[in-house]
């Protein structure tokens, strides 16, 4: 039996092909229905007896396979698919009573079609997403909206229909229900639209166009003098095949699960319009038959306009009240985030000059914490007045929240905004006052100007709150934004979901650069080192992206893919004799935390490969933050037979302690050491003296970074263990290495000693 995967493919590429065979039925048989007539000079009700089978089919079938392919929307589909046959049923016995000389309306099938009504509506209350919900203001508006509809329908339909048809009492109401109830649906799709429980657009206008194709097609039918005798033309045909097959077509589509645009609000002009419709079927006046129809929905959406209205009066006696207070900060009672959101937008709007400056107080969390938040509010209110006393009038102060504060300036002149920060911040430094304890506060400012260029103000917040963090770091006080130093600009932000889509799909490769033993300058070990191929952008380098990764949160899932994918490559290299050991780089927070060693150990478990030619390398900076947790994970990796190294020895300020305590079996010198070994006499005696210390602790020492012959020939001299380099090697993907190193060990017929002599199989691949 086909898995359950292969059946899935099958169904939908059968319904891949039955999806156009409906139509293409209904064209054909059209075809040779006009024909057949043309000859004949009458109506062949044979031929639609012969079509009709074979279009429905076609059609229930598609829900059918649809119902199978989507097991949560199965019910709707199925509930779709029995009103479908209901009337497949009815249009059956009709055109049979048709070909058997019954010809009067209404036929014995005609409660079939009422059926099939009562399962679409069915159908399109249950195809809707249930999880959004309206406010009472919303109801009304969509009241109005599906009233007026209602009223529309009823004077432009209903009352032809009523004056050009022959038809009276039973026959005359039933030929009034169709068209309307084609119309009512699709005001409940409108409606449904409103209420945003429909978020593909596309399936409501496929939805709502098939039921209005259906009201055109009912309504020629009701119009038709003859109507008592079904006498109906291609042109009826059509409009119903093509109202159910966009009704099957929108049903089968995939659930769209992304909102793509933001909701927005019925506008007053639809409303306006709607309770208009309702004011004009209400003062036509129609006749008793017609009254019927048009007076239930003028009623109530005229009713629903009242109750609007009562809610708007009520919502503008509160607009005064609600928006003083919601721009007010309620502690310093300073304009709030809100008001500061309005001025830029207004200041924007009008193209005005305005900088914006945010400034966040230094150490406000050490005053909470040691004199409690009611000290923290007097600070905050302190600061407030301070910082409305060292700017002009003009300029507008305000608290964002928190211990950040927002000053907006009319001037865009660079000299006079630093100045007008130092001079808020010369003034905060002056002593205050709390709980008889003096405090200076401190804080750093980031200054920008609004461009031309915004859209809102969003965008100038944004940049000053760069600025402000520029500032902080930079220990400066104050700082203009730096478009090259802005580590969120909208470029990056798009290159780590460009990221995030390239671990999903696959885009991440692992390169391999092979480490040489000094004393026979044979392979003896390979880093593994991560590559993106970007679909457009081709190989990129870690420096480019792995920062990204980092403030995206990415690391993690980085680190694991590199490592997972290193351990398969050392198996299958170990498989074909190659037993090199293979080192991976592990930061210090993927280390430390708590899913990469477990991913890993699995990782091993799964393959057959010495656990000892595995290296993890990790820098000195991860014993810094917990020395005795990182000591503990190192103990554990070893317990596990995974070798430690030590990366960029000779960068960071830990104690050389550790290199006593804990588990390291190799040291991995820093290519900022390394260069120009051979001609800087204080380098050479640094790496001299790491490599004794290294031998002495029995570890290996590993130079990386090897781009001369000449510092090759200086650290093989002072007895280094191992080296790596682009003047040995450059990283090269899996499909490669393998084939390079057998092709380096191989015996080479050459008298040149040098590692790089002519014949040496050297691959410049990409960095």
């Amino acid at each position: 039996m086909p898995r359950p995967t292969e059946r899935h493919s099958r169904v939908v590429g059968v319904q891949a092909i039955v999806a156009p065979l409906p139509w293409i039925v209904m064209g054909v048989g059209l075809v040779v229905n006009q024909v057949a007539q043309s000859v004949t000079g009458q109506k062949s009700p044979s031929i639609l007896l012969t079509v009709l089978p074979i279009f429905f089919s076609l059609l229930l079938l598609r829900l059918a396979l649809a119902a199978y392919l989507h097991p949560s929307r199965r019910t709707t589909l199925l509930v779709l698919l029995a009103a479908i046959a209901s009337w497949a049923l009815g249009s059956g016995v009709v055109n049979a009573a048709r070909d058997e000389g019954v010809t009067q309306f209404p036929a014995p099938g005609e409660w079939l079609f009422l059926i099939s009504y009562l399962g679409m509506v069915g159908y399109l209350l249950g195809d809707v997403d249930r999880r959004q919900q309206r406010p009472a203001r919303g109801w009304l508006d969509i009241v109005i909206i599906c009233g007026g509809t209602a009223c529309l329908a009823s004077l432009l339909l209903v009352a032809p229909i009523r004056l050009a048809s022959h038809q009276e009492g039973v026959s005359l109401l039933l030929a009034l229900i169709y068209p309307l109830a084609d119309m009512m649906l699709a005001v409940v799709v409108l409606g449904q639209g409103l209420m945003q429980v429909r978020i593909d657009r596309a399936k409501s206008w496929m939805i709502g166009a098939g039921f209005v194709l259906l009201a055109c097609a009912d309504s020629g039918f009701a119009l038709q003098a003859s109507a008592s005798t079904y006498d109906f033309g291609n042109l009826s045909y059509a409009l119903w095949g093509g109202g159910f097959s966009l009704l099957v077509a929108a049903a089968v589509r995939p659930q769209q699960s992304m909102i793509k645009s933001i909701p927005r609000t019925v506008g007053t002009p639809v409303l306006v319009g709607a309770g208009l419709i309702a004011l004009a079927a209400l003062t036509i006046r129609p006749d008793d038959t017609l009254a019927y129809y048009t007076l239930p929905p003028a009623v109530l959406t005229m009713g629903s306009v009242a109750g609007r209205m009562a809610l708007a009066l009520r919502d503008a006696n509160r607009a005064n009240d609600a928006f003083a207070l919601s721009h007010t900060d309620d502690l310093t009672k300073l304009p709030n985030r809100r008001a500061v959101r309005t001025w830029l937008s207004d200041g924007l709007t009008d193209r005005a000059p305005m900088s914006l400056m945010l400034l966040d107080l230094d150490g406000f969390k050490e005053v909470n914490d040691s004199l409690g938040h009611r000290a923290g509010d007097t600070v905050l209110t302190l600061v407030g007045v301070r910082m409305r006393e060292a700017v002009d009038p003009q300029a507008r102060v305000a608290r964002l929240g928190g211990d950040e504060f927002a000053i907006i300036l009319e001037t865009t002149d660079e000299i006079e905004l630093m100045e007008t920060a130092h001079e808020v911040l010369r003034e905060l430094a002056k002593p205050i006052m709390v709980d008889g304890i003096e405090i200076s506060p401190s804080g750093s400012i980031g200054v920008t100007v609004a461009l031309a260029s915004d859209a809102d103000g969003g965008e100038v917040l944004r940049r000053a709150d760069v600025a402000m963090y520029q500032a902080k770091n930079s220990g400066l006080g104050a700082a203009l934004y730096d478009s090259q130093l802005d580590e969120f600009s909208r470029s990056r932000l798009q290159l780590a979901e460009e990221l995030r889509r390239g671990i999903t799909d696959g885009q991440i490769e692992v390169w391999y650069q092979p480490q040489f033993d000094a004393a026979t300058m044979q392979v003896c070990g390979l880093e593994a080192l991560v590559r993106w191929r970007h679909p457009t952008q081709g190989v990129i380098s870690p420096v480019s992206f792995l920062p990204a990764a980092r403030r995206a949160g990415l690391m993690g899932r980085l680190s694991d893919l590199v490592a997972q994918q290193a351990i398969k490559d050392l198996a299958a290299r170990h498989a074909e004799g190659l037993e090199l050991r293979v080192a991976i780089n592990c930061a210090p927070p993927e280390l430390l935390g708590p899913t990469f060693l477990p991913h890993l150990y699995e990782a091993m478990s799964e393959t057959d490969v010495p656990t000892d030619q595995l290296v993890l390398e990790v820098t000195e900076d991860s014993f810094l933050a917990d020395p005795q947790y990182t000591r503990d994970i190192l103990l554990e990796l070893r317990s596990h037979g995974v070798q430690i190294a030590i990366d960029d020895y000779g960068t960071g300020f830990s104690s050389l302690n550790y290199l006593r305590n804990l588990p390291v079996q190799e040291l991995k010198i820093d290519r900022v050491l390394i260069a120009n070994v051979a001609g800087d006499d204080r380098s050479r005696m640094i790496v001299a003296s790491t490599i004794q210390l290294a031998h002495a602790l029995d570890m290996r020492i590993v130079a990386e970074g090897v781009e001369n012959s000449a510092d090759l020939a200086a650290l093989v001299a002072m007895g280094i263990d191992s080296v790596q380099g682009y003047h040995l090697a450059r990283p090269m993907p899996p499909s490669q290495i393998n084939r390079w190193v057998r092709e380096w060990s191989a015996p080479r017929e050459t008298s040149d000693p040098s590692p790089l002599g002519e014949g040496t199989p050297m691959s410049l691949n990409e960095e």
